[in-house]
Formats: C-alpha cells, sequence, structure tokens
C-alpha cells in the first residue's frame, strides 16, 4: 500500500506505531531495535576483524622470530668455524716436540694425540700456586674418573725451569699429586720451542734461588692436540669438571 492508494469505505490503515515497531522490523532485520538484541552479523563481522588481527600479528611475529633465530644460527656457526681456526693455529707443540717424561721416556705429540689432556705449566721450587693448582687438578680428574661413561683424562705437568727440574726433581715432584700425572721436561730449548706460554726466571738470590713468573692456568687439550678451554685460579673443581663434561660430550674430531 502507497501514500496514493485510495482508502476503502470501512477500511482503516494501521498506525504509525504499528509500522515502526512491528512490520518493518520484520521487512528490514537491521532495523530491529536494539532491545531485541543486536545483528548478528555484526557481532560475528567484530570477531572475525580480532581473529583476523590476530592472524596477521602472529605471521608477522612469527616471521620475525624465524629470522631472528637464523641470523643467530648463523652468527654462532661463524664463530664456531673462527675458533675451530684459531684452534688450529696453536695445536699442541705446533708440530711435533721432544721432551722427556719423569721416568726418563721421551714423549712427544703422537703420544698424546686420541687423549684428553689436562696440562700445567709450572715449576717445582714453586711455594704455593703451583702446589695449590696441580691438587686442584687432580681432584677435577680424580672427580672425572668417577663417571665411567666419560673417556680417562691424562693430567701432564711441564716444567718451565728446566735448568732446575732434571728427571729426578720432576719425579719426585709428580709422586705428591695425582698417580697418572706425567711430569715432562728437557733442555731450556726444546721446552721454549715445544710451547707457547709465557714464562720468564726473575732475579736470583745470594743462594742462587729463584722465582719463575709463568702463567698461571690449567689448559684442555682435544685428543686432536688443540688447545680446547682453560680454567684459571677463579674456577673451582666442580666448575671445571661440569665444563670438561660438555666438551666431551659435543665433541667432533676437526681432522677426519
Amino acid at each position: 500500500m502507497t501514500p496514493d492508494t485510495p482508502r476503502r469505505p470501512g477500511k482503516l490503515l494501521p498506525p504509525v506505531s504499528w509500522v515502526r515497531n512491528q512490520l518493518l522490523p520484520v521487512l528490514i532485520p537491521s532495523l530491529r531495535p536494539f532491545s531485541q538484541g543486536a545483528p548478528s552479523s555484526g557481532g560475528s563481522g567484530t570477531r572475525l576483524q580480532l581473529r583476523t588481527r590476530l592472524l596477521i600479528t602472529c605471521l608477522f611475529g612469527g616471521a620475525a622470530l624465524g629470522t631472528w633465530l637464523h641470523l643467530r644460527s648463523e652468527k654462532e656457526r661463524q664463530q664456531k668455524l673462527q675458533r675451530i681456526e684459531d684452534l688450529k693455529k696453536v695445536a699442541i707443540g705446533q708440530g711435533d716436540f721432544h721432551l722427556v717424561d719423569h721416568t726418563g721416556q721421551p714423549r712427544s705429540k703422537a703420544d698424546f694425540l686420541g687423549q684428553w689432556v689436562l696440562l700445567y705449566f709450572g715449576f717445582t721450587h714453586c711455594p704455593d700456586i703451583c702446589p695449590e693448582e696441580l691438587e686442584k687438578m687432580s681432584q677435577v680428574v680424580r672427580l672425572l674418573d668417577q663417571e665411567p661413561q666419560l673417556p680417562r683424562v691424562q693430567p701432564v705437568f711441564i716444567t718451565v725451569d728446566p735448568e732446575r727440574d732434571d728427571v729426578a726433581a720432576v719425579a719426585k715432584y709428580v709422586r705428591e699429586f695425582h698417580p697418572r700425572l706425567m711430569g715432562l721436561t728437557g733442555s731450556p730449548e726444546h721446552v721454549r720451542e715445544a710451547y707457547r706460554v709465557y714464562y720468564s726466571a726473575g732475579p736470583r738470590d745470594e743462594d742462587e734461588d729463584y722465582i719463575v713468573d709463568h702463567t698461571v692456568i690449567i689448559y684442555l687439550l682435544s685428543p686432536d692436540g688443540l688447545f680446547l678451554d682453560y680454567y684459571n685460579r677463579s674456577k673451582s673443581e666442580a666448575q671445571i669438571v661440569q665444563n670438561i663434561r660438555g666438551h666431551m660430550e659435543t665433541y667432533q674430531t676437526l681432522f677426519s
């Protein structure tokens, strides 16, 4: 019915309020009063927009995280390759070397290949630091021996005072620590050529006694004969054991 439609006799048009409140909401659902609830399509649209935003955020966040992880992995790989090259440059002895152990047997680099080695440089006349560090190194070896799944470690003491530390002096000295501790000595030239470590004899007193200044570090050598890690005086036995265990569990030979 339109506004131009003539009225029929005896028939009245429905009230305007009825048209507004009853008819129009049926014909046009979007015009339903809010008291009857908001249109369902509006709620679904809002939820869809929220899900879309969350999905986009997750996609961008995931991409950023993946890129960061890739860059970090690549950086760690490059650092590992650089560390391997650095370790190859400081291979024990820089070739072969010729020293003598505390039993008088000649020793060379080949005698230590294939073994894990803890190495300490010192001298038998050292008053306190060397004994303390050698006792620490010996305790580390004892603790590692308690884990049978790990390979055995060979402890080695090398004198930086070959003028006074002959075979007999080194043999007497190493007996005070671990039963597997091997002492090495040799001529001053052979000791100096075998390893790149700092040491310097101090001034002599009236009794011709002197102290040798040297690096106070315990070195870890891998079965490849490379300096793999080192431990200064601040490291405890437990910390060193944990570190060595980690190296052993992740070790891969570099020369296969």
